[in-house]
């Protein structure tokens, strides 16, 4: 006899078998114990979650001669027909296949002969939402006013694109992803009875990587089990059928990314590779432990939520706190951006290698969360005295320009006169006085205090072709009017500044409160 897969061998046969699925196996057992069965039924949910196999279940309950609490007795003529896929009272159509209008008139032709034995006509149309418009349109009418004899049931993975009114003819239910924890002790229910014997922590993979599939699943397992036949099912061996990586090496790598050793994290992908992982695995995979990363440092609370060992848990406790929470977050955003790249990539290796060194080089981008990461290693390097801080000392502060060569030192505001003060906190204010060429040739002026507190010096920014003692006259006269005080003013460029070594107060950083209109 030939084999037969896993999820078509032990595919449930009545409700009791179903897991994960309970508000929906409860409702549809309620309604057939009650004799209050509707005449259409759309089930939504992601695949493998049992649409199709309740739908089959619930042909035969409603058909069955000696139903039991709602379940099917699986013994009379009209379950073990429908079970061989005999019965002329349950049609399978796939939507996918016959989507045109000429399709849906057939079974419109159809539902007007009522059923030679059972009770009603289970019509089954899978993936639905691949109906054309008028395939849609030509069902409308029969699914509004069946006969009574009639039942259909629609079953779909992307509800949004089925027409209002055709749901709002139906009744909708939800499938929803099956939990890791039922997926497991199902798994486990099907080795005992397959008698393999097989890690607990093999088979939590397996679920994990489902995705909240049974099916997928049980297809996971059933090519492991292939792969490794006669021997015991392990973590390791899991790891390799699937080409997945094991959750050290995401360890290893994240505290390697934290520490910038790109050398190294590089050497670590070049190690995955080799080992002959699936890379858009690999990035899944590495997703999924960010995110664990990322509850952790989130909220305490969180570690009870995570399906991960004490021993993980303890390691990535340890981890929370070589990041923050927006760098996680970016680590998150950029490895998201990646997985969608990769499905249509041909050079996977190239992009995963730029998003790693993306996360080792935050400058490499210039949106906010890199900035924030950027900034947060900054301040680190400055606390472990990586950068020298800028000596300040006695209002004075000495630097070097950005080329190397030494630059005047600035002298402090507060050691100057009041009237000088004055001056330097009004200077936009009183150049806003003189006339449009001398506005323009003040633009970046320096300053210093005359000797004697005699006045002020002003050094233009360039050697502009102004007339310095008419110059000075005028900012004299605007000083006089906005200050009420009488100031002597000496204008000098950088080619006649003959105390060109002495500070100066830099007026350009005073607020400027000009529009410019171009």
């Amino acid at each position: 006899m030939s084999y037969t897969a896993l999820y078509r061998k032990f595919r449930p046969t009545e409700f009791s078998d179903v897991r994960g699925q309970d508000h929906i196996v409860t409702t549809l057992k309620n309604q057939i114990g009650a004799g209050r069965i509707g005449h259409a039924y759309l089930f939504c949910g992601t695949r493998g979650t049992g649409k199709t196999t309740i739908a089959k279940i619930f042909a035969k309950a409603v058909n069955c001669e000696h139903p039991a609490d709602g379940n099917p007795c699986g013994e009379c003529s009209s379950c073990r027909a429908i079970a061989a896929g005999t019965s002329m009272n349950v049609i399978e159509i796939d939507a996918a296949s016959n989507n045109g209008v000429d399709n849906i008139r057939e079974i419109r032709d159809e539902v007007a002969y009522s059923p030679t034995e059972g009770k009603y006509k289970v019509y089954i149309i899978d993936e639905v939402h691949m109906l054309s418009i008028g395939a849609f349109n030509a069902l409308l009418k029969t699914l509004e006013e069946p006969p009574s004899y009639v039942i259909f049931i629609l079953a779909t993975t992307e509800a949004h694109k089925i027409p209002i009114t055709i749901l709002s003819r139906c009744q909708r239910y939800d499938f929803r992803r099956i939990t890791t924890e039922t997926i497991v002790h199902r798994l486990k229910e099907l080795m005992l009875k397959e008698q393999v014997e097989a890690e607990e922590k093999a088979l939590t993979y397996v679920a994990k990587a489902a995705d909240g599939s049974m099916r997928d699943a049980l297809s996971l397992l059933d090519q492991c089990i292939a792969f490794y036949l006669g021997q015991k099912l392990t973590y390791d061996h899991v790891l390799e059928v699937l080409g997945a990586v094991d959750i050290d090496v995401f360890s290893s790598l994240f505290r390697k990314i934290c520490a910038r050793e790109l050398t190294a994290v590089i050497r670590d992908l070049e190690q995955i590779i080799l080992q002959g992982r699936e890379l858009s695995q690999f990035v899944v995979d590495f997703i999924w432990y960010l995110r664990n990363l990322l509850m952790l440092k989130s909220d305490p609370g969180m570690e009870d939520a995570l399906d991960v060992s004490s021993e993980h848990l303890l390691r990535m406790k340890e981890e929370v706190s070589l990041a923050e929470t927006e760098t996680l977050m970016r680590y998150i955003r950029i490895f998201s951006e990646l997985s969608g790249q990769l499905r249509y990539a041909t050079q996977k290796r190239v992009l995963v290698e730029i998003a790693l060194i993306k996360l080792c080089r935050p400058a490499m981008e210039s949106n906010y969360d890199s900035i924030l990461h950027r900034l947060s290693q900054l301040e680190q390097r400055i606390e472990q005295g990586a950068v020298e801080k800028p000596d300040v000392q006695a209002g004075n502060m000495k630097g070097m320009s950005a080329g190397g060569e030494a630059v005047p030192e600035k002298i402090s505001p507060d050691a100057l006169s009041e009237d000088i003060q004055a001056f330097i906190g009004r200077f936009q204010e009183i150049r806003r006085k003189v006339g449009s060429w001398s506005q323009f040739v003040l633009q970046g002026a320096q300053c210093r205090e005359l000797p004697e507190h005699e006045g002020v010096q002003i050094i233009l920014c360039k050697d502009h072709a102004v007339d310095e003692k008419e110059l000075a006259e005028e900012v004299e006269k605007a000083i006089e009017r906005e200050l009420k005080v009488r100031m002597k003013v000496q204008i000098s460029t950088p080619g006649t500044d003959a105390r060109s070594q002495e500070p100066v107060i830099d007026l350009s950083k005073v607020i400027d409160m000009d529009i410019d209109i171009e």
